[in-house]
C-alpha cells in the first residue's frame, strides 16, 4: 500500500514537471498581465519561452517588479561576455548603476537589442542640460541618432565617443570640402571640436556660440610667431588668473603644453568660460579616480552637477581648492548646520589632525560606505577618533 502511494506521488510530480511552461505562464501571469504588452518584432528569449520565473518571483521579492535579483545581476547571468566588456574603460552611468532598463525594454520591442523605440528620448531623460534642438542642429542629433557618434555602454574616452572626434567628423564630411571652408587654416585640419559644437549652435556651420575675442578679431594676436602658444600668452590678457594660479592650492601649469588649453578652447566655446566640454567631464579627465569613487560609493552627496559649485577652478588658499573652509562651502546650502549640531569652526580643534573641525572632518561629500557619507562608522568608530576613553 505504501509503495502504491509513493508511486502515485512520483507520477504526480512528473506530471507537474512536464506541464508546458508556456501554458503555466498563460494561466498565471497572463491572467492579469495583458499578453499584448509582451509581443513585438523582437522578444526577449525568456519571454518568448514563457519563462517569467527566470527573472521574477511570483510570490515575493526584495526588488521592484518582483525581480529575483538586481537588474544587472539578472542580465549578466545570461549576457556574460557583456559583463566583462562593460567593466573596462569609461562606463556609461546607467551601466555602472546596473540600470539596464533605462535604455532596454526587458520584455519585447521593435528594435534590435531590445532598445526602446525612441532611444534619443532615453538620452534626454538623463542629459537634461541638452536642448532637443538648436537654431542650427547637427543632422545626426536632430534625427536622434546619438549612437552615430557615441557608444552607449563604455568607451576609452570620457565623451563615450565611438572613435577619435576628428575621424568621426571625417566619416561623414569629405576633407576636400572642409578645406574649401578653411582656406586660411595654418596647418592640416584637425581638432574640429575646438570651434564646432557637434550637437548644434546658434551659428552657421555649427560654430560655437561664443567666440574668443582674439579669434574673433583675427588670429594674429596669438599666432604672431613671437610669444608662442604657452601659458604666458594667455596671461597677457588674463592677469587675474595668474594671481589665482599662484595660490597655495592650484591647478599648476603643465610642462608639456599649455595648461590653459587643457580646459579651455582658444577659439570658441558654448559660454563665456570657453570650456572645451562639459565641466564634469573636464574634471574627470584628470580626477578620474575621484569621480569613479563618487559613482561607486554607497552613500554620497546628491545633486553634484558641477565641481565649481564647491571648488575654485584655478586656485584657492583653502585645501582642495575649496571656495571656503570646510564649513563655508557647506553652509551655502546647509544654512543651519553648525548652529545646533556638533561644534565646528574656530576654537574647535580636531584632536586627530590639530586642525579646525569643519564639516569635512566627519563627512566626505565625494562618497563613503557609511550613512550620511561619514568618513567612518558613525555609532562609535568616528567619535572615538577625538573622544577617546582614557
Amino acid at each position: 500500500m505504501r509503495n502504491s502511494v509513493l508511486v502515485m506521488f512520483l507520477l504526480i510530480v512528473v506530471a507537474l514537471l512536464s506541464v508546458d511552461r508556456s501554458q503555466a505562464a498563460d494561466v498565471s501571469c497572463f491572467k492579469c498581465h495583458d499578453p499584448a504588452r509582451f509581443t513585438g518584432k523582437v522578444v526577449h528569449k525568456p519571454v518568448a519561452d514563457a519563462r517569467c520565473d527566470v527573472c521574477h518571483n511570483p510570490h515575493v521579492a526584495r526588488y521592484k517588479g518582483l525581480l529575483r535579483q538586481r537588474q544587472d545581476v539578472l542580465c549578466y547571468s545570461c549576457h556574460r561576455q557583456q559583463e566583462k566588456a562593460f567593466a573596462r574603460g569609461v562606463v556609461h552611468d546607467p551601466v555602472a548603476r546596473g540600470n539596464c532598463s533605462a535604455c532596454h525594454a526587458p520584455h519585447a520591442g521593435s528594435r534590435k537589442g531590445l532598445i526602446r523605440d525612441d532611444p534619443a528620448a532615453d538620452c534626454f531623460a538623463c542629459h537634461k542640460e541638452l536642448p532637443e534642438k538648436y537654431q542650427v542642429t547637427h543632422r545626426p542629433y536632430a534625427e536622434g541618432r546619438c549612437m552615430s557618434c557615441h557608444r552607449p555602454h563604455q568607451a576609452d574616452n570620457l565623451q563615450l565617443l565611438a572613435g577619435d572626434s576628428d575621424h568621426l567628423c571625417l566619416s561623414c564630411h569629405e576633407l576636400a570640402e572642409l578645406e574649401k571652408g578653411h582656406e586660411d587654416f595654418p596647418s592640416k585640419l584637425k581638432n574640429c571640436l575646438s570651434c564646432h559644437n557637434p550637437h548644434g549652435s546658434e551659428r552657421a556651420g555649427l560654430i560655437r556660440n561664443v567666440l574668443h575675442q582674439p579669434f574673433k578679431d583675427g588670429c594674429g594676436s596669438c599666432h604672431d610667431g613671437s610669444a608662442g602658444l604657452g601659458m604666458a600668452n594667455c596671461l597677457k590678457c588674463h592677469p587675474d588668473v595668474q594671481e589665482q594660479m599662484l595660490a597655495p592650492h592650484s591647478h599648476l601649469s603643465q610642462t608639456n603644453g599649455n595648461s590653459c588649453l587643457n580646459c579651455h578652447s582658444p577659439h570658441a566655446g558654448d559660454d563665456d568660460n570657453l570650456l572645451k566640454g562639459p565641466e564634469r567631464l573636464l574634471c574627470a579627465s584628470c580626477h578620474g579616480q575621484t569621480m569613479a569613487g563618487y559613482r561607486q560609493s554607497r552613500y554620497r552627496h546628491s545633486d553634484i552637477q558641477d565641481c565649481s559649485g564647491c571648488h575654485e577652478v584655478h586656485g584657492s588658499r583653502n585645501l582642495a581648492m575649496l571656495k571656503g573652509d570646510g564649513n563655508g562651502v557647506c553652509v551655502q546650502c546647509h544654512e543651519t548646520q553648525g548652529k545646533f549640531t556638533h561644534p565646528v569652526g574656530p576654537g574647535v580643534l580636531d584632536r586627530f589632525t590639530g586642525q579646525m573641525v569643519t564639516c569635512v572632518s566627519c563627512h566626505n561629500p565625494m562618497g563613503t560606505e557609511f550613512e550620511y557619507h561619514l568618513v567612518r562608522e558613525g555609532k562609535k568608530a568616528l567619535c572615538i577618533v577625538c573622544h577617546r576613553a582614557y
